[in-house]
């Protein structure tokens, strides 16, 4: 910042034009798990690793910061799936607890397991799509 004639003038740094980034896109390409900038390279090296770099468009996914919020949103989707579930079956027809325990333990792990990835790149899309934490390339941090 500098005064020019008593007036206050601000710099700005010159940047090009940002790259267009639509986020139901890239959220769509994050739940197949592939790379939300080009939708054709993966976006995990294993179950739950994100890859270091898209192997097709070379876009950096270090900086993501999915931590724990993937595991919050499939508690609440299975959640939201089970419950009602067992709910309805309970009303109705009343089984043996240890029948529905047999029952609903299984489809809670298999579905969090089956959902954690997906959720997970989703999770990644949209921080990509939205410039969140080191993605924004216009804006580094310092």
């Amino acid at each position: 910042m500098e005064t020019v004639s008593g007036q206050r003038v601000v710099w700005k740094r010159q940047t090009g034009p940002a790259e267009k980034r639509d986020l139901w896109t890239a959220l769509k390409r994050g739940l197949r798990c592939r790379c939300p900038r080009c939708g054709e390279g993966k976006l995990f090296r294993a179950f739950l690793k994100v890859a270091d770099h898209c192997a097709v468009c070379a876009l950096d996914f270090s900086p993501h910061r999915a931590d724990d919020l993937p595991a919050y949103l499939v508690i609440i989707i299975v959640g939201h799936i089970v419950v009602p579930l067992a709910l309805m079956i309970e009303t109705n027809y009343s089984p043996p607890v240890a029948l529905q325990l047999s029952i609903y333990l299984p489809i809670t792990l298999i579905a969090s397991l089956l959902l954690l990835q997906p959720v997970k790149g989703a999770v990644v899309g949209v921080q990509w799509a939205l410039r969140m934490h080191g993605f924004d390339e216009q804006n580094p941090t310092e």
